[in-house]
């Protein structure tokens, strides 16, 4: 239950010790949300008479490389939507016992265009970085300094964060995972080290999202490990099979999460099998907007259950 960052701040260590204490007992409701108005939540809270007790917020507009001239409508429309949000995670941290999820879809640090996040739309090589001297190396610390300064708006109001960058590094649709999982978790080394060591950032759990077996950077960089799953449209699971792959392919002393699902875990199946995920993270717009993954009633099962943790 001990933080990986030794000087991790009291808010950080009791929100994992909190984490550990949950899974296997209960399941903590979450929900992903991208602009200001927090429709997802005001949708749950419309359907099931109340709200999830973790909130992810996303920082894609923070990143400070978005081509403005070479992006689709989509692209800048999504952009606009996220601008400020972190103004939004901090309001809504202060004002309720809830539990704060950061991830960064990252555009990369150097060209590309429209959503450069992702790896099709974008020539930057990831290896690059991990060679001393090289533009890419240059670009990729100055992003995380502005990143950080984001980061430390929580650190200074005392909130711990769930930091869950890099995720899905066992697929190459992201730059991060282009050249594979094995420099993807090198990557997130290097920023673990940079924001824990120079940056003194002692306010983050360090979420790694992946399954990939050569990908896992190590206990001593990971306090919570998770995956990003989206199963086929009103699938009832308590998604028992993956969590067993997950434990097998990264490591069996760290507290696990659904970090992000398009299918909500069926509450009634866990309730039985208890396997022990910590929370769920449904991610945004359809997969809760609308009935097209999840139907209002499992939505009101979840949320009505006394196995599950809401706001």
């Amino acid at each position: 239950m001990t933080p990986v960052n030794t000087h991790a701040t009291k808010e950080a260590k009791e929100l994992l010790e909190y984490l550990y204490n949950t899974a296997g007992k209960k399941i903590i409701t979450g929900q992903h949300t991208q602009t200001i108005p927090m429709e997802e939540r005001t949708h749950i809270h419309n359907i099931t008479g109340k709200y999830p007790k973790l909130l992810e917020f996303e920082l894609l507009a923070y990143s400070p490389n978005v081509n403005y001239g070479d992006a689709s409508e989509e692209c800048l429309v999504e952009v606009e939507e996220n601008k400020h949000t972190m103004d939004t995670a901090l309001e809504w941290a202060k004002e309720n016992n809830g539990i704060v999820s950061l991830c960064f879809h990252w555009f990369s640090p150097i060209g590309g265009r429209d959503k450069s996040f992702y790896a099709r739309h974008t020539d930057f090589d990831p290896c690059q970085v991990l060679i001393e001297g090289t533009p890419e190396r240059k670009a990729f610390f100055s992003d995380l300094d502005v990143i950080a300064e984001e980061l430390r708006r929580f650190q200074e109001a005392n909130i711990p964060v769930l930091w869950r960058p890099l995720h899905e590094a066992e697929g190459d649709w992201f730059w991060w995972g282009s050249k594979g999982p094995e420099v993807a978790k090198e990557l997130y080394r290097l920023m673990y080290t940079y924001y824990v060591n120079e940056k003194k950032l002692n306010h983050l759990l360090w979420v790694w999202s992946a399954p990939a077996y050569n990908g896992y950077p190590g206990d001593e960089y990971v306090d919570v490990i998770g995956w990003d799953i989206y199963a086929t449209p009103h699938t009832v699971t308590d998604y028992k099979t993956e969590y067993g792959i997950l434990q097998s392919n990264t490591s069996k002393n760290k507290v696990m999460a659904l970090t992000e699902v398009g299918v909500i875990p069926d509450i009634k199946l866990l309730e039985q099998s208890q396997i022990p995920w910590a929370f769920y993270m449904t991610w945004s717009k359809e997969f809760c907007l609308t009935e097209d993954h999840n139907y209002n009633s499992a939505l009101i099962d979840m949320y009505q259950s006394d196995y599950a943790v809401t706001l």
